[in-house]
């Protein structure tokens, strides 16, 4: 289990080895934290038709939600960037649907510095569920 924000920031960047970008040469790498301690990894993958693409951090939730985890306690997304990367607006409303708005939240550059925010920070005001 990462310990450290540092070790699943680490588990991102070596997901981002398996993105497939053909087409923007852009890979990402995301790591979730469960609370039992799992990883679920995700990456990027693209296709000649663009909008059938997906981005990591999609790739590892709905990995994770597709085989029954859906208590998370954190979050790394990883880049070959000069600054952290930060989720799409897709992927923060869809991260903002199964995870709790305080679950951090950490932005990763190439050279492993970390911006750490949280789910609610990204996303004020996020579409919730009507009850």
């Amino acid at each position: 289990m990462p310990a450290t924000k540092t070790a699943l920031s680490q588990s991102a960047r070596e997901a981002l080895e398996r993105a497939y970008v053909p087409y923007s040469h852009f890979p990402v790498g995301a790591a979730f934290l469960t609370k039992s301690g799992q990883v679920i990894q995700g990456c990027n993958i693209e296709n000649a038709s663009f909008g059938l693409s997906n981005c990591a951090e999609r790739t590892a939730i709905f990995k994770a939600i597709s085989e029954g985890i859906t208590d998370f306690e954190a979050l790394a997304v990883y880049g070959e960037t000069d600054e952290p990367i930060s989720p799409c607006g897709a992927c923060r409303q869809v991260i903002s649907e199964f995870c709790p708005g305080d679950m951090p939240v950490y932005l990763v550059s190439k050279d492993l510095s970390i911006k750490e925010t949280s789910v609610a920070e990204l996303l004020p005001y996020s579409f919730k569920e009507l009850k």
